[in-house]
């Protein structure tokens, strides 16, 4: 093992003992290549921090396959109550309540709040940019102008933020993928520019151009 001491012993600062380097977990981001302190005195103090938490006991029951312990909880579920991730496992080792429990605790001491964590991490702005923005606005949708918008409309392409919308104009902008032609495309149908389809009989349509007129309602 590259980077250990002269001999094969190291001393735990814990427990004060001469060990073997066996000892000791691995650790690469030490110089020395292994862990501060040796496994049963890292096993303690992991076991100590987790009772201080409020958490139970490590399990150390095998577990059956297709199920997996939770160490927040204490409980054995299923698979699929464990959030996928990339790790070699495949899953998190928290279950799906525990884990959003946790991301919510996470937002709540360095962000002070999840909708805070939220803007800063999707938009890169905070809470405060978000009301100076809505104040410029004038409190109001950017686009439609109804009251009390929540939402913040960024470019997708370069992901700066644009303006706050209400739920209906920022799903809309979405729908036609921000595209200014596809817009202008529908405002040229709502006015009636276009040819459209035009009811004539039950079961009969007729293709109409309001520049020559549309065929006579046949209701009496």
């Amino acid at each position: 093992m590259s980077g250990l001491p002269s001999g094969s012993d190291k001393k735990c600062p814990q427990c004060e003992r001469l060990l073997p380097v066996t000892d000791f977990h691995r650790n690469r981001r030490r110089a020395d290549g292994l862990a501060y302190y040796c496994k049963t005195c890292a096993a303690a103090r992991s076991e100590a921090s987790r009772r201080q938490r409020g958490i139970g006991a490590l399990k150390k029951s095998p577990v059956p396959a297709g199920l997996k312990w939770c160490p927040d909880c204490g409980e054995i579920k299923p698979l699929e109550d464990f959030p996928r991730t990339r790790k070699a496992s495949g899953r998190h080792s928290y279950c799906k309540p525990c884990h959003n429990a946790r991301g919510k605790a996470t937002a709540q001491r360095l962000y002070g709040g999840t909708r805070e964590y939220h803007l800063r991490r999707r938009y890169g702005i905070g809470e405060k940019e978000f009301r100076e923005l809505l104040a410029e606005q004038g409190g109001v949708c950017a686009v439609c102008g109804d009251p009390d918008p929540e939402h913040v409309d960024h470019d997708h392409r370069t992901g700066w933020v644009r303006g706050i919308l209400c739920f209906n104009c920022n799903g809309g902008l979405g729908q036609f993928r921000d595209s200014p032609a596809r817009l202008a495309r529908a405002i040229t149908y709502l006015r009636g520019t276009t040819w459209q389809r035009v009811l004539i009989h039950p079961g009969v349509f007729q293709m109409c151009s309001p520049t020559r007129g549309r065929p006579p309602s046949r209701r009496s």
